[in-house]
């Protein structure tokens, strides 16, 4: 009966890991799709970022267009009065006026030009940016498909141990099985480990003579009295028996005679 509980504790504490194991997968699977719908949301916030910023840029542009083309046609109109102006002093300010209006344009084109660069800067990142929103789109649907599949899995696996999880408790008496649950509850694993040559196998401590004579006797499941583990005895590799070389017989006497003759 002895052995037949400490396997059956053996076994759960296999069941235990392999819940645990599956318990943080299932947790940890949802936060994968998290993290990439994460990166996704930062992205379309980016996406939006670069569509306000192109959309300044191109009013820049517009209005630097309007204001060239405008001081352009006055600068014309000047040019075609020029020659109608009556007086030196008109005609110094008209030209003042014109170098002023053609000077402000040059400054306007190279604006312009820069307004471009930058608008041909900011498309390509939009561009860059799209292809990455993209890329994840798709990434996200397969894992999201991969998520259900994924989840379905697990919890019919999870289900299968705990099923094998609550025959193993009926083996084993209520009071150990309940000690085995306590501490689970507050050491880490394993909870229930071998004694192999007086030594506890879950904190490496020698357990007292007295303990370990009572577990070698193989009757009861004891705690460790240094971690409080449940414990059971798992004889040593028994040590290997010397053989003496045999002894040489010894001649008898009339044998030793009947030589000499």
């Amino acid at each position: 009966m002895y052995e037949k509980q400490v396997e059956q504790l053996v076994v759960l504490q296999k069941v235990d890991d392999d819940i645990l194991l599956l318990e943080a997968e299932i947790d940890q699977a949802p936060k994968d799709v998290a993290a990439l719908e994460s990166r996704h949301a930062a992205l379309e916030k980016r996406k939006e970022q670069l569509e306000e910023k192109l959309a300044h840029l191109k009013e820049q542009q517009k209005k630097l267009e309007f204001e060239i083309e405008d001081d352009g046609v006055k600068v014309k109109k000047s040019k075609s009065k020029l020659m109608l102006v009556g007086t030196t002093k008109e005609y110094h300010a008209m030209m003042r006026e014109m170098d002023s209006l053609e000077k402000l344009n040059r400054l306007r084109e190279e604006e312009k030009i820069t307004v471009l660069e930058e608008i041909t800067r900011q498309n390509d990142m939009y561009a860059e940016n799209n292809a990455k929103i993209e890329a994840l789109n798709e990434e996200l649907a397969e894992k999201r498909i991969g998520l259900k599949t994924k989840l379905a899995g697990a919890q019919s696996k999870l289900d299968k141990l705990n099923k094998q999880r609550s025959k193993c408790g009926q083996v084993v008496p209520a009071p150990i099985l309940g000690r085995y649950e306590f501490i689970r509850s507050r050491l880490a694993h394993p909870v229930i480990v071998p004694v192999i040559d007086s030594f506890c196998t879950g904190c490496n401590i020698m357990i007292p003579p007295q303990i370990y004579n009572s577990l070698q006797e193989g009757k009861q499941i004891i705690s460790c009295p240094n971690c409080q583990r449940l414990t059971y005895w798992l004889p040593g590799e028994p040590e290997p028996e010397v053989v003496k070389p045999k002894k040489a017989a010894k001649p008898k006497k009339g044998a030793a005679a009947e030589d000499d003759s």
